[in-house]
């Protein structure tokens, strides 16, 4: 992320942004009492956070089982573009079994992670979406077999 503007937290900011991380579903009321503030002393805290881009989104976290979507995968792909391009980038962010996008160093210009029922619908979706899009020149596919540990959580600092 090149010139992306210095956000400044404070202990308070950060102490917000950890417990709302741990439940995003977290009342108003209760972090003013974990934070010992008045609650529109909060409210507006988290406004200025979301204004500020540092809280992106609120999501539900769904078992993809659940869903029949069993099958994860990355797929490293080359594209004649490159990676300083939108173009690429913009039309594997647009189909619905990617989950991320990466521009990455090294031999390849994406790494995008996938999911799908199995790896019929895996071969579909390749078939279907990727070979559409043209400045595609190569793709590497990795199927992940068992996950450990998956996450969205940062680290956020004590400070």
């Amino acid at each position: 992320m090149i010139n992306e503007p210095e956000i400044i937290l404070d202990k308070t900011d950060l102490h917000i942004l950890r417990l709302m991380q741990e439940n995003a579903r977290i009342s108003n009321a209760d972090l003013a009492r974990e934070l010992g503030m008045a609650p529109s002393g909060i409210l507006e805290r988290v406004k200025k956070l979301e204004q500020k881009n540092v809280i992106q989104q609120y999501t539900t976290r769904i078992n993809p089982v659940a869903l029949q979507q069993k099958l994860l995968a990355f797929i490293f792909m080359r594209a004649a573009d490159g990676p300083g391009s939108d173009a690429t980038s913009s039309e594997l962010a647009k189909i619905p079994e990617v989950q991320e996008v990466h521009h990455i160093a090294g031999d390849d210009c994406y790494l995008i992670k996938v999911r799908t029922y199995d790896s019929a619908s895996l071969m579909n979706l390749m078939r279907t979406h990727f070979s559409k899009i043209p400045n595609i020149l190569s793709t590497r596919t990795t199927i992940v077999l068992e996950t450990k540990k998956e996450q969205q959580q940062l680290v956020i600092p004590e400070k």
